[in-house]
């Protein structure tokens, strides 16, 4: 299963959506929470591009999104095998 990512704060309704579709797919991810973390933020930007918003999520490196973009690659079937591939 691939590394996955992902950067949340707290009280974020889509963190949990986000958050919840993988656990809800026995998928393990790392959490990194941004609240109060001006470092992880500015780390969190980097890698999107400059991306403000949360949750960012990364599978195997790769930057997929947010929560909308995480449902969208499930809707379309392309989340396991994206999980699996890596």
């Amino acid at each position: 299963m691939a590394d996955v990512t992902v950067y949340t704060t707290q009280f974020c309704g889509y963190c949990y959506r986000a958050k919840k579709l993988l656990s809800d797919k026995g998928v393990d991810f790392t959490e990194i929470d941004v609240t109060m973390d001006e470092g992880k933020r500015d780390e969190m930007m980097a890698k999107t591009g400059g991306r403000q918003t949360v949750p960012q999520v990364f599978i195997g490196g790769r930057h997929i999104g947010g929560a909308d973009e995480l449902y969208a690659l499930e809707r379309q079937g392309a989340l396991d095998p994206l999980l699996r591939a890596l």
